[in-house]
């Protein structure tokens, strides 16, 4: 582990001078392919014998393992949500679900009633989730903490997109952009808000790039395919694509393409505002952060995770859950500062017994996942 822990003189800088981290080091992750195997096989048949019930218990046994792992500074993140509070939410959701299943099925205007209002309830319950999460995460005995606006989200997460249909989506990079802003721009650690300072032109150009590494990908494979005679715009081969055995190889070949278009530039996109994302944010006086995420060893992983999946019928899925979390903990680094040691939990000191019980009423994961 790269850490700097400077000397008692070192923690005290002159007065205008940004003061030196205490600890700056890689994030580490300690999980185990077969450790959380074990757990999500017992998760899964326990969730189908209690018809899902237990998956409120297996959510939080996932979290709970993946957070405990997860250390900076040699201190691990806690998950505090009981599953309990995921249940309520789960309860919510799939009786709102069955009413508007079968309201729908007898009275259609029933249906639209609520597509039109899921609209507008969509920014609170996108507020809540990011709330929720946020609330039950912990490090150092400092809880984080998200406090959205509806109006702000409903323009983030509503008009905006439907405005980018108008623009044949070329409004969408600012929308991303601001979405991201939102939702990064509103965690607070402890009393600490996050600030952010992200830039619409770097969406732009990984839009960009993204754009040309998928033309690139697709040409190189139609490419391909027409050294072995399959070329799709040749108009006998579309007549012997007549041919079953032909359809298939070419079907094959489009499905291979795509799948790899998909994983590149999943990772280009992911690398680049990652990297960015974190470089342009900090806790200020508490914490700044770095990526270097790589495109082509995330696009590899991504790869490599899918035809595990494929080919082992999904049994690999927690090997590449852990993969995957290793690989971003290794890429990033935290640099702490002295204020972070003066850190309170304010959740805790500012609410009073009862505004933490009406809290804990309300704070309810409203996902199924």
């Amino acid at each position: 582990m790269e850490s700097t822990h400077p000397t008692p003189l070192e923690a005290n800088p002159p007065a205008n001078e940004p003061a030196a981290p205490i600890f700056s080091g890689k994030v580490q992750f300690s999980g185990k392919g077969g450790e959380f195997f074990g757990i999500w096989i017992v998760n899964i048949l326990l969730s189908v014998l209690t018809l899902g019930i237990y998956s409120a218990w297996a959510k939080v046994r996932t979290m709970r393992y993946f957070y405990g792992h997860t250390r900076i500074d040699g201190h691990s993140f806690d998950y505090l949500a009981t599953p309990m509070q995921i249940l309520k939410g789960r309860i919510l959701a799939v009786i709102v679900f069955l009413i508007y299943t079968f309201g729908s099925s007898f009275f259609p205007f029933i249906g639209l009633l609520f597509a039109v209002a899921f609209i507008f309830l969509m920014p609170w319950i996108i507020n809540q989730g990011l709330r929720f999460n946020m609330r039950m995460t912990r490090h150092r005995n400092v809880r984080f903490a998200f406090k959205g606006d509806y109006g702000e989200a409903f323009v983030n997460f509503i008009l905006l997109p439907i405005a980018s249909i108008f623009t044949l989506y070329l409004l969408m990079p600012y929308v991303l952009k601001r979405i991201d802003s939102y939702i990064h721009s509103n965690i607070s650690y402890g009393d600490t808000p996050l600030t952010v300072n992200l830039k619409g032109e770097t969406y732009y150009l990984t839009a960009l790039i993204c754009f040309v590494v998928s033309s690139i990908t697709m040409v190189i494979f139609m490419a391909v395919l027409g050294l072995f005679g399959l070329d799709l715009m040749n108009v006998e081969n579309q007549q012997a694509a007549q041919d079953p055995a032909k359809m298939g190889i070419m079907f094959g070949g489009l499905m291979i393409a795509y799948v790899f278009m998909i994983a590149i530039v999943t990772a280009v996109w992911a690398a680049a505002i990652r990297n960015h994302i974190f470089d342009n944010s900090q806790f200020e006086d508490v914490a700044s952060f770095k990526s270097e995420l790589k495109p082509i060893p995330f696009a590899l992983l991504l790869l490599t995770n899918m035809l595990a999946i494929v080919f082992s019928l999904g049994l690999a899925y927690p090997w590449t859950k852990v993969r995957t979390s290793r690989m971003l903990a290794e890429v990033t680094t935290v640099n702490i500062y002295p204020s972070a040691l003066n850190l309170v939990d304010t959740a805790q000191q500012e609410q009073s017994s009862f505004a933490e019980e009406a809290a804990n009423v309300f704070d309810i994961d409203l996902s199924l996942t």
